[in-house]
């Protein structure tokens, strides 16, 4: 059966559907010798390459989980000209592996790592309402108000966030519980409100809590694994910008 070049890149455990899209616009990818378009699909025998390098898919691939304490500092890419701080150098795994969304550089936190494309989208996608949960510390003293604002929605790129769990822990820091991942949400939503983050720590991702130290890393267990497929099971992982 005919696979979509994409979906190959995926299941090949180089990188994930969405990423994989990207490197065909950019003409990183072949297929015989021949740049791919997105949507080509390939037949048995087909020549897969990424930037000159050939791109195998075992059958007999071990899907990778880790969760991984990322420090300030690392960004969250797969590339590796990105030095000295990109996430794949830094954790140093022996085989190939690619985050599950991203924390921007000055935050830390739990991130998923994997080399199985099929479940990426299922996480990230809003539409699966898939609960991320964040510890948050601002410049100045939080107010009712805040709290309030931040719970029922705050209009940051052109949009309107969704109603999500916010808790006041101390003077200045909150809990926040996200199931959207727009880009800096955290920190535009406290800006539009006139704060400024100082600290930003993701200390779940659903099911999984972070639990180890900064700049560690741990394979999922497979109480954990169970569960997180039962959550995932109604996901749709069709991506859609």
């Amino acid at each position: 059966m005919a696979t979509r070049i994409n979906k190959y890149l995926s299941e090949a455990g180089y990188c994930s559907r969405r990423v994989a899209d990207k490197l065909i616009e950019e003409g990183k990818v072949t297929i015989n010798g021949k740049i791919a378009e997105i949507g080509t699909k390939l037949e048995e025998g087909d020549q897969v390459e990424v930037e000159c390098q050939i791109i195998k898919k075992s059958t007999k691939q071990k899907n990778i989980y880790l969760a991984f304490n990322k420090p300030i500092g690392v960004v969250c890419t797969t590339d590796q000209s990105v030095e000295p701080d990109n996430i794949i150098d830094f954790i140093e795994y022996p085989k190939r592996i690619f985050p599950i969304g991203r924390l921007d550089k000055r935050s830390e936190g739990l991130i998923f790592l994997t080399n199985d494309g099929n479940i990426v989208n299922k996480i990230l996608r809003a539409k699966n309402n898939h609960e991320k949960e964040y510890i948050v510390t601002v410049n100045c003293p939080i107010s009712k108000d805040f709290i309030q604002s931040m719970s029922n929605g705050v209009e940051i790129l052109g949009t309107i966030t969704k109603n999500c769990f916010v808790k006041q822990l101390g003077p200045k820091k909150f809990k926040i519980i996200l199931t959207q991942g727009l880009n800096r949400q955290i920190r535009r939503m406290c800006e539009s409100l006139g704060y400024r983050v100082q600290s930003l720590k993701r200390v779940r991702i659903m099911n999984i809590k972070l639990d180890v130290p900064t700049g560690k890393y741990r394979e999922f267990t497979k109480e954990e694994l169970v569960e997180l497929n039962g959550l995932l099971k109604k996901s749709s992982n069709n991506f859609v910008p």
